[in-house]
């Protein structure tokens, strides 16, 4: 049995992007079906997660994940900033440097940005 990007991505517990892009990354093998889109063996689906284990620790609501386009990355020699604009909101993300150059991030990617702060504050 095979699967779509988006079955695989929902048993991997990540976004169809990241699934897509492993499959083109060649870390997750992957064939293309007479439409042209990509299928993943279920077998190869198994030996992904057995060999890498969960990609993720934890599911994540859909509430507290926000998609969008790079619109600006400023890099020093430790940390980056990252601004993503994600329906009509701006986010600005403060990350290590190296972490931003693993993810290529630049303008014009899109990207998904994932809140996992324990509180919020808004003030006056």
């Amino acid at each position: 049995m095979d699967y779509r990007i988006s079955e695989v991505a929902e048993v991997l517990g990540v976004s169809t992007d990241t699934a897509r892009r492993w499959v083109d990354e060649g870390r997750l093998p992957a064939t293309r079906s007479k439409s042209g889109h990509r299928r993943v063996a279920g077998a190869d689906l198994a030996a992904f997660v057995t060999t890498n284990g969960s990609p993720v620790l934890h599911r994540r609501s859909a509430r507290n994940r926000f998609t969008g386009i790079v619109t600006g990355v400023v890099k020093d020699t430790v940390a980056a900033k990252v601004e993503l604009y994600s329906g009509g909101q701006r986010i600005v993300a403060l990350l290590t440097r190296e972490a931003a150059d693993d993810l290529e991030l630049e303008a014009g990617v899109m990207a998904t940005a994932v809140v996992k702060a324990t509180n919020v504050m808004i003030e006056l």
